[in-house]
């Protein structure tokens, strides 16, 4: 973590105005370290938000931003006129004093600089069926803003980041190296995910096939990363974007399904806790064709419950092949954690299956 007289050294190249009143650090964020700064200026008290990108994660921070910069502006021209104002609505990036979209500081590090979104509430998990409409209706709204922007245009920021196939091949190696000798553990597991192999190969070769068309995603359609009205009862804002690159919007109805239906923590460890929640999905899916409908191809609408078996198997792939390995890229506090979420994702596909009719009856093509 930073010091704050560093961060102090990084917010004075950027282009703000005021004196800075106060610094304090965000913990909710575990990528970029992440600073709120106050600002007294002659238009009032303003707030910002600063972080230094995690160059690990993501290799070319600058490609990160140019996307960043790309979207918003895009969101920005969409929103211009609607409403009164869209500081709310759309992320806004403040420049360098040099007119550069990050600043690069002695080591090499980046740093970027976003006008903070006041007077907003976050929700971390779904409280009702209700919210679970107005969450799809966000997501869907996020991608209708974007239906006309060329995806295809925009960095890849993490290397073929959903490609299902390279998956399987690292769990392949994953299996064949077993260099935390935990194979013998994960036997049911991995019989399943074996098994269901070739279907999750398919949004993947769907997208690559071009039987989808390249859109902008946004790849982490949490309900944290949504913005909502203090009374909660009006989605405002997708935040979050540095994931945001070329795919199929599938890769976002999927993980939008994935983290909003499922009725126990991703790490749960009684599984009899583990289902979809239909009430919920239902909800969901409405609220999201309520406002992506008019956009989306027939192929798209088709495959947008599957996405959600989809994207909830590439974790569980994932998940098990860093236990595999030791642990060695998703953060754990203990020794089965990794076993744990691969088991729930699988649980959560399975029950999935159980009501597979049920799930997919809620809408008409």
């Amino acid at each position: 973590m930073d010091s704050i007289d560093q961060v102090k050294q990084i917010i004075s190249q950027f282009e703000l105005t005021g004196d800075c009143i106060d610094i304090a650090i965000n913990t909710s964020g575990h990528i970029n370290d992440t600073f709120i700064s106050t600002f007294d200026t002659p238009q009032g008290i303003r707030k910002y938000t600063h972080q230094h990108i995690n160059g690990h994660v993501f290799k070319v921070p600058l490609d990160v931003m140019e996307n960043i910069e790309a979207v918003t502006s895009h969101i920005r021209m969409k929103l211009r006129g609607r409403y009164p104002d869209i500081s709310k609505r759309c992320l806004e990036i403040i420049r360098t004093k040099s007119g550069a979209l990050a600043y690069r500081d002695d080591d090499g590090e980046y740093w970027r600089t976003y006008r903070y979104i006041d007077g907003v509430k976050a929700f971390d998990v779904i409280d009702d069926v209700r919210q679970a409409g107005i969450f799809g209706a966000a997501i869907g709204t996020f991608q209708f803003q974007l239906s006309d922007f060329p995806g295809e245009t925009l960095h890849e920021t993490i290397h073929r980041f959903h490609d299902m196939r390279m998956r399987y091949r690292q769990l392949e190696e994953a299996v064949a190296n077993d260099k935390a000798n935990r194979l013998t553990k994960v036997e049911p597991e991995l019989a399943f995910l074996l098994g269901n192999r070739e279907r999750g190969y398919l949004l993947w070769d769907c997208m690559e096939n071009r039987d989808v068309p390249i859109r902008v995603t946004h790849n982490d359609t949490k309900i944290n990363n949504v913005l909502f009205s203090q009374d909660g009862n009006e989605a405002l804002c997708v935040i979050d974007l540095d994931t945001v690159m070329p795919g199929t919007i599938l890769f976002d109805t999927g993980d939008m399904i994935r983290t909003a239906t499922i009725t126990g923590n991703e790490d749960e460890t009684d599984l009899a806790k583990i289902t979809c929640d239909e009430r919920r999905h239902k909800a969901l899916i409405q609220g999201y064709f309520s406002t992506a409908n008019g956009f989306l191809t027939k192929q798209e609408k088709t495959l947008v419950v599957e996405s959600g078996r989809n994207i909830t198997q590439i974790m569980a792939v994932r998940f098990l092949t860093d236990y595999l390995n030791g642990d060695v890229y998703y953060h754990v506090d203990r020794p089965e954690h990794n076993l744990d979420r691969a088991k729930t994702q699988i649980r959560l596909i399975q029950e999935m299956d159980r009501k597979w009719d049920s799930l997919n009856s809620v809408y008409s093509i």
